[in-house]
């Protein structure tokens, strides 16, 4: 047999060993030691940023979620390169791949969250006293935890086949007739989920745009750095949604396709399992970004960790003491977005 083949499964196809055993798996190492390390730095400096604000709130879960992620990392890279024994590879099946989604998802509808409250903070002002209340806030994430938990959680129950000792193997060999039918639905779900979420940030973000521009046109001293600021935050976000998790959401339907349905040939599968492959990877690289998002876009995050590393932080305020009220709240938006 080649040697840069890797043996398939019974009723799966050949795949390339060193892509798939070699380069992956080494991808996800150098993903997993920087994911750590700027979350392990990003949950340490949001421990002491008091939950004052709904999208702290929100951005304190993403933490929790980005960290869960990073910890699944290390078994799909034993698992991958082949490091390990054959029951690692059925945990990755059952528990740490689920797991992985769980929090892949759960931090993608905290962004479209994040997104809603700013929407409503900045373009509906009038409606926020119950929308942005802390009450509310905790209430949407218990809702967002169980709710993934409950589409997600059937996938580990129902993946409850015995194995026959081959070192490699699918995943799809360890479910049931129902667990095939769940996956398969559950992927329709989350993949659904993403893009009206996706699709929701589009719309709130160009709405908070258009208020922010508007509201500072009469302002000629601030309105070109405002609109630098608001512009830079919103693409920020929007470019690492758009890079990390748009690729993997365009391949998982048709890859899922080719791992239950019988008429994929293996030319075609193999293509979708790369494709899915280095797509995932960008999703789960989205661990090492978000703490950066943190940083640039989070006021709070940063004044404390420049507090915690001794380092002076420059007030950018000064000038805006005798604003209104209102005006206040959209200045402050830009920090926070």
């Amino acid at each position: 047999m080649n040697a840069t083949t890797a043996p398939p499964a019974e009723g799966s196809c050949p795949s390339n060993a060193l892509i798939t055993q070699q380069v992956i798996p080494a991808l996800y190492f150098v993903v997993f030691v920087a994911g750590i390390l700027l979350n392990g730095v990003s949950g340490w400096v949001f421990f002491y940023v008091p939950s004052s604000k709904s999208f702290i709130v929100y951005l304190k879960n993403i933490v929790v979620a980005d960290f869960l992620m990073s910890l699944t990392f290390p078994f799909k890279i034993l698992g991958d390169s082949g490091l390990g024994p054959a029951q690692l590879n059925v945990f990755v099946c059952r528990v740490s791949a689920v797991v992985f989604y769980i929090n892949m998802y759960v931090s993608v509808m905290f962004f479209g969250l994040i997104g809603f409250d700013r929407y409503y903070k900045i373009v509906k002002p009038l409606l926020t006293s119950f929308i942005q209340s802390l009450s509310y806030s905790k209430l949407l994430s218990v809702l967002v935890w169980g709710l993934t938990l409950l589409i997600a959680l059937p996938n580990m129950i129902l993946t409850n086949r015995g194995v026959a000792g081959a070192a490699r193997m699918r995943c799809m060999d360890l479910k049931s007739d129902l667990g095939l039918k769940w996956h398969k639905a559950s992927s329709y779900v989350f993949v659904g989920i993403f893009w009206i979420v996706f699709l929701s940030l589009i719309v709130f973000y160009t709405a908070i745009t258009k208020k922010i521009f508007k509201s500072h046109l009469k302002s000629r001293k601030n309105s070109i750095s405002v609109k630098k600021k608001s512009s830079r935050n919103i693409f920020s976000i929007m470019f690492v949604f758009f890079i990390c998790f748009v690729p993997y959401h365009i391949a998982r339907i048709p890859y899922t396709q080719s791992q239950t349905e019988a008429h994929y040939n293996c030319q075609s599968k193999e293509i979708l399992l790369y494709v899915k492959e280095f797509s995932l990877l960008l999703s789960a690289a989205n661990v090492c970004l978000d703490p950066i998002i943190y940083f640039f876009l989070c006021q709070p995050f940063r004044e404390v960790l420049y507090k915690k590393l001794h380092i002076p932080l420059k007030t950018q305020h000064d000038a805006d003491t005798s604003k209104t009220k209102r005006e206040n709240i959209i200045q402050e938006s830009t920090d926070t977005l």
